[in-house]
């Protein structure tokens, strides 16, 4: 007898997972998807603690059809995802964190809107637990999007309902030799190829699960390994995006993510070899990737950061992280009745430093909170032109993100 393909395969990597193990599996049995429909495959990454033996017991009563996989330990996340994805024969395929819990109704919600609208990645709304979850992308449902023209490019983890034949059509897999940052690859890569990405923002589908020994947090590890992430990252933006204003939105988010972080306050604790080596690690990125669509993407204090950073100016970076640290209020200064504004960060025109101008401007978006300042309607309504023609310049067959363009 033939059996049908299941809907969904959900892949579980799991590591001293317990006792979280027990909620999260209890999550999939609930699932209101026909268990016929799912089928589980779950990966032991060398657990001492139990989690493979309760692995073997859920698979002996569970509903759907569950493999488990034992394997030594292979220090990271990417391995299991990537031994459950070449074990997988559902249409779609859903990557569970084992210390995670799925929502109430979530598989089939997703599965029935990416069969609706004929979309290869669903993001289910998702919600933290004792941590923080991402949530500028939950603003609304969108049927069918995509990474220009929405917030899911702030959202790379690998939770999300993927179309297992487009995975399988460009062979994709998780980094093995990045020890953070994988699952923005991946996930990157996913909406970049996809024919459509839709967003189920009205239902919370992922339940995102603080663990009390934190052993739920990326692997901190060597600062290094941020900015092998952040290049990861950046390299994979170029090579599928051609320069431009699509390419700047994107790159935001390994800025601003990624790379900002090493030169916030806790730069100021940082040993003097420290220090150096970061800017010697950024000066290349920034020399590469560091453009003026990207700059003007970002908050004042923000880009006055990462241009002090590409200048190889520390000196002047330590006294605006100084001034940050001590959560002083940067003052204001309105230019041409208003239209302009100025914050007036460490070093504004300052004539030793010689710090550009426009690196203090503030665009429209933080300008609108300060007083006295007035919108120009010529660049607003320039502004909403650019945007509506960075929605539709990429075409079905050649432009940046189109499904041959990416192919």
């Amino acid at each position: 007898m033939t059996v049908p393909q299941p809907d969904v395969t959900v892949v579980i990597g799991a590591y001293e997972a317990m006792p979280y193990l027990v909620e999260c599996l209890a999550s999939v049995q609930a699932q209101t998807l026909d268990p016929a429909r799912i089928e589980v495959i779950a990966v032991d990454d060398g657990s001492t603690d139990g989690t493979g033996e309760y692995l073997e017991e859920f698979a002996g009563r569970a509903p759907m059809p569950v493999t488990v996989i034992r394997q030594e330990n292979s220090g990271g996340p990417s391995g299991p995802r990537n031994v459950g994805l070449g074990k997988a024969a559902g249409r779609y395929v859903f990557f569970l964190d084992a210390d995670d819990r799925l929502g109430p109704e979530a598989l089939e919600r997703m599965v029935a809107m990416a069969d609706r609208n004929g979309t290869d990645v669903v993001l289910g709304r998702v919600e933290g637990v004792n941590r923080k979850a991402p949530q500028s992308m939950w603003g609304r449902t969108l049927d069918r999007t995509d990474v220009f023209s929405s917030n899911i490019k702030f959202t790379l983890s690998a939770q999300k309902l993927f179309r297992r034949s487009l995975l399988e059509r460009h062979g994709m897999r998780f980094d093995e030799s990045l020890w953070t940052g994988e699952d923005a690859l991946f996930t990157m890569e996913a909406y970049l190829r996809a024919d459509g990405v839709s967003v189920l923002a009205d239902h919370t589908c992922y339940y995102l699960v603080g663990r009390e020994d934190g052993k739920h947090v990326t692997k901190s590890g060597s600062y290094t390994l941020r900015f092998d992430s952040a290049r990861a990252l950046m390299r994979l933006i170029a090579e599928m995006v051609p320069a431009g204003p699509q390419r700047d939105i994107l790159m935001v988010r390994p800025f601003l993510v990624t790379l900002l972080p090493q030169f916030g306050p806790k730069y100021l604790k940082d040993s003097d070899e420290v220090r150096r080596t970061k800017i010697d690690l950024a000066k290349p990125l920034m020399e590469t990737y560091w453009t003026d669509g990207v700059a003007r993407s970002l908050k004042v204090n923000e880009r006055l950061r990462l241009h002090l950073v590409a200048a190889g100016r520390p000196e002047l970076l330590k006294d605006v992280l100084e001034f940050i640290r001590a959560k002083k209020q940067p003052a204001a200064v309105l230019e041409r009745k208003g239209r302009r504004v100025y914050l007036a960060y460490p070093h504004f025109r300052d004539g030793s430093a010689a710090v550009p101008d426009a690196v203090y401007l503030a665009e429209p978006r933080e300008a609108r909170g300060v007083p006295g300042h007035r919108e120009d309607r010529v660049d607003t309504l320039l502004r909403r032109v650019a945007r509506r023609a960075r929605r539709v310049m990429p075409s079905r067959d050649a432009g940046p993100g189109g499904r041959r363009a990416a192919a």
